[in-house]
């Protein structure tokens, strides 16, 4: 068994006008690019996923935990072009610098090749990061299927090893700096987010610890509650039988506007 413990940074268009376009429609938006150079089959969901992939590290290590392999390759955005002054403020990275690497299909495949063993198993530190990954390749018509499905989440585990209630989690440096780990690089780097990630695995990891299957076509469905309408024939022949006389219809629409007035909860002290 190999674990692949991978960190990813990403680009995001934050124009007022696209997050308020987000807020209206949800995450993605319509995209009428061309498919971009590379080895992908063409876009496969004209969804733009909001974050886009601008560098992916990835450390390798073998099953008692030596480290035998490293990846650290930047990616030319094609979705969001320039890389927000946002991002570029938090890990470094700006748009000149990535001018020159290669679309995300290439650097898919290569992520491919570094992760392949005889039982590889995908280490991240929380979810986002992976179901980013597969919106990202989904964006861009690739297989899918080529990566791994066992996963660890490690951010689950280190909660769990520090007692924590069940919802907290800690953030990657909190945790390296719990563990006694040198903090020697920078974070917000995914090649040395990468890096913390293998060495917490490496202080915290024995056989309690076991991968769980990914299935990125497994979306969860939440049932809406069905919506509550208020019997009003029953309501005005509550207040008939509390006076003990029928009501005007003038009466009968002021119990139904103070009702209406009531449920906007804009007269609550």
């Amino acid at each position: 068994m190999d674990f692949i413990i991978y960190d990813l940074e990403f680009n995001q268009d934050f124009s007022p006008a696209k997050a308020h376009r987000e807020r209206d429609k949800g995450c993605g938006s319509k995209s009428g690019s061309s498919s971009v150079s590379g080895s992908g089959n063409g876009r496969g969901n004209e969804i733009r996923p909001c974050f886009e992939i601008i560098q992916i590290g990835a450390v390798k290590l073998d099953e008692r935990l030596n480290r035998t392999a490293e990846l650290n390759r930047y990616v030319k955005p094609s979705i969001y072009p320039e890389v927000s002054p946002f991002i570029t403020e938090l890990t470094g990275i700006t748009t000149e610098h990535l001018s020159t690497e290669a679309y995300f299909p290439d650097i898919y495949q290569e992520f491919i090749g570094f992760s392949s063993s005889e039982t590889p198993v995908l280490c991240v530190w929380g979810m986002a990061d992976l179901k980013e990954f597969y919106r990202n390749i989904e964006f861009h018509g690739l297989d899918k299927k080529q990566m791994p499905r066992n996963y660890m989440n490690l951010q689950l585990y280190v909660s769990q090893h520090f007692g924590l209630p069940k919802g907290r989690s800690l953030k990657l440096s909190t945790a390296a700096e719990l563990l006694k780990i040198p903090l020697i690089h920078p974070f917000h780097n995914a090649f040395y987010d990468a890096y913390y990630t293998a060495e917490i695995l490496r202080k915290i990891y024995d056989s309690s610890i076991q991968p769980a299957i990914y299935d990125p076509d497994d979306k969860p469905t939440h049932q809406r509650a069905p919506k509550k309408i208020i019997d009003f024939a029953k309501l005005i022949d509550q207040f008939e039988k509390m006076y003990d006389r029928s009501l005007t219809e003038q009466e009968r629409q002021m119990i139904l506007l103070a009702y209406k007035m009531g449920k906007t909860r804009q007269f609550m002290k």
